[in-house]
């Protein structure tokens, strides 16, 4: 397996405060994270980067190669819930920090696969042959109102509470995970990133530049598709595959 990711300020915001890593702990088992911060003129830029760190350093330190599915499930479920409680502490110590967030994404691979811890509105997909499986469902007050028959999922995309979110790590001292588990085989790409891009880029588009391209291009592709569409937040996309 192969871990390709990267992060862009966009065209419109003065500060990156998306945050990512990827880790590749053997030919079949790899982990990335994604996180989108908000919250301040530093707060979303701090809970991201906090949530990424102790994040990468807790999966590094813990995972042991004899896991089941179940205990890697477990552990990492563990860690985002700790991760939270680390940004909460933080911003209840400086009050310039109240109130900071940040989604998160933690992908881990191994073998036939995919382990999904998900809290907020970024996203992780499954391409497979020439379709797209979003595995993840946007913890947001627009998506909740699709869930009720309020909204069809095309006003959705135009709604201007869009980027209201229901969920973050770091607002309260306990958070709800979603997590999600998933096939993974041969030829499959998953593709893992912050709003800046799927709000900017069509489903098809991203089917077709992941089956066009490998490696950085794959990814410094993405990322123009964003800006040519927009590019107004932060974009943050990860290939795996």
């Amino acid at each position: 397996m192969e871990v390709f990711s990267k992060s862009d300020v966009g065209l419109v915001r003065k500060q990156n405060q998306d945050d990512f890593r990827f880790g590749i702990i053997s030919p079949c088992c790899v982990w990335a994270v994604v996180c989108d911060g908000m919250g301040g003129a530093n707060g979303g830029n701090i809970a991201s980067a906090t949530a990424v760190d102790y994040i990468s350093k807790k999966i590094t330190d813990l995972y042991k190669s004899d896991m089941t599915k179940e205990q890697i499930g477990e552990l990492m479920a563990e860690i985002v819930v700790n991760a939270n409680s680390k940004i909460f502490d933080l911003a209840l110590r400086d009050p310039e920090l109240a109130g900071m967030g940040t989604t998160c994404e933690f992908v881990f691979v191994k073998d036939t696969t995919v382990h999904v811890v998900h809290v907020g509105d970024s996203r992780t997909y499954a391409i497979r042959g020439g379709k797209i499986k979003q595995l993840t469902e946007d913890h947001s007050v627009v998506q909740e109102m699709v869930r009720r028959g309020e909204l069809t999922y095309d006003e959705a995309q135009h709604h201007p509470n869009k980027n209201f979110i229901t969920r973050a790590l770091g607002i309260k001292t306990t958070v709800r995970l979603d997590y999600i588990e998933a096939n993974f085989i041969y030829g499959d790409v998953l593709l893992i990133c912050s709003d800046g891009l799927s709000n900017h880029i069509t489903t098809g588009d991203m089917v077709k530049i992941c089956h066009e391209n490998r490696g950085d291009s794959l990814i410094n592709k993405l990322i123009d598709c964003a800006k040519a569409g927009g590019g107004t937040d932060n974009i943050t996309a990860t290939v795996i595959y």
